[in-house]
């Protein structure tokens, strides 16, 4: 599937000013559509995958890959890791920022305040020390620092060495690819796998702004008569319900999510969610107006083939109970905004940017 409804409906909400003309109007009682074969749009072209990029995801996968390993039988040196727990002293008092619990750390990396003339950097006075310890340091920020109230200020930290470790990241080699691709046993396969991957990502990116594009072009190319009963209240409903649960999932209130996470007031919410409501329903009534126009509508056996495509992108295997949860008319609905969608992408005339703008 390459959009489920509620990502048709939400790049509604996307509104730009593009594209001016008339290839005679469509129109009903809710909607005219005054353009939609040709639609401009900004081109969008897959990025390149090179060589280095190919290296550099695999040197990422490696490093999610990375096992870590106790070191308890030597002190710390630089290279190593540490965990650290710190309180940072001015003048005897704490300040902001200057204490932490379970600090992770690599010695040697200059992640930490550095060396001066007088005083040796913060890593530096860790390196000699042993699992357990705690002891003091005294190091002075830089001039340069970026706080200036601490520039050249010499502070003392009291240190707790809660554990010296190694990180171990993996070697690229046969024996780690079989062990962690299902679709390949070499190295030479797996950088196959991996191209093939950023390749397809690639082109679904490019994919995704045309879609949004000629969403955003047939907004603009559309006009309402009037909404269809209940659907904009539905499309708020929705939205609510939406916010609702996010704002559940951090233990508060819609209301206090609104203002606080959201920084609106209330009165600049509901005005924003009415505003993507109408214009939500004002795009799915003109690419239903164009399904009708251009017989867009799916046969029983590519709607099923639709449906059981978002069952498995839900990760159901029965495709009735994922009807049954969903509502079959509401897949039957997206199946089609889908189909329409396709046939605008295929319809519309890419342009350079400074020429859509």
């Amino acid at each position: 599937m390459k959009k489920k409804l509620a990502a048709v409906l939400t790049a509604a909400a996307l509104t730009a000013g593009l594209l001016a003309g008339c290839s005679g109007d469509l129109s009903n009682e809710y909607v005219t559509v005054k353009q939609y074969k040709g639609l401009e749009v900004t081109q969008a072209e897959a990025q390149e995958i090179t060589d280095d990029y190919v290296e550099q995801v695999i040197q990422s996968n490696l490093s999610a890959a990375m096992t870590t390993e106790p070191i308890t039988d030597r002190a710390a040196q630089s290279g190593d890791w540490v965990n650290i727990d710190y309180t940072g002293y001015i003048d005897e008092a704490t300040f902001e920022g200057g204490s932490a619990e379970g600090a992770d750390l690599e010695l040697g990396s200059g992640s930490f305040i550095g060396a001066t003339e007088e005083y040796a950097g913060f890593e530096d006075q860790i390196v000699g020390h042993n699992t357990g310890e705690e002891f003091d340091i005294t190091v002075q920020f830089p001039e340069d620092y970026q706080d200036t109230t601490k520039a050249g200020v010499v502070a003392r930290f009291h240190i707790v060495l809660n554990e010296i470790y190694s990180q171990n990241v993996p070697e690229l080699t046969d024996e780690w690819v079989a062990e962690n691709s299902q679709d390949s046993a070499t190295v030479d396969e797996y950088r196959e796998e991996v191209r093939s991957q950023l390749e397809e990502s690639s082109e679904q990116s490019a994919r995704s702004e045309l879609e949004t594009g000629v969403q955003q072009a047939l907004l603009e190319q559309s006009e309402m008569k009037k909404y269809p009963d209940g659907a904009v209240d539905e499309q708020v409903q929705q939205a609510n319900d939406y916010y609702s649960m996010i704002a559940s999932m951090y233990g508060i209130e819609l209301s206090d999510f609104i203002t606080g996470y959201m920084q609106m007031t209330e009165d600049e919410f509901n005005e924003q969610v009415e505003k993507v409501a109408k214009e939500s329903v004002q795009l799915e009534e003109a690419m239903k107006l164009i399904a009708e126009k251009e017989n867009l509508e799916p046969t029983d056996e590519e709607y099923e083939e639709a449906i059981k495509g978002y069952a498995e992108e839900a990760g159901m295997d029965d495709v009735d109970a994922f009807k049954e949860q969903y509502g079959e008319d509401t897949l039957k609905e997206s199946a089609l905004l889908e189909a329409v969608l396709d046939y605008l992408v295929d319809n519309c005339v890419q342009v350079e940017a400074s020429e859509s703008e």
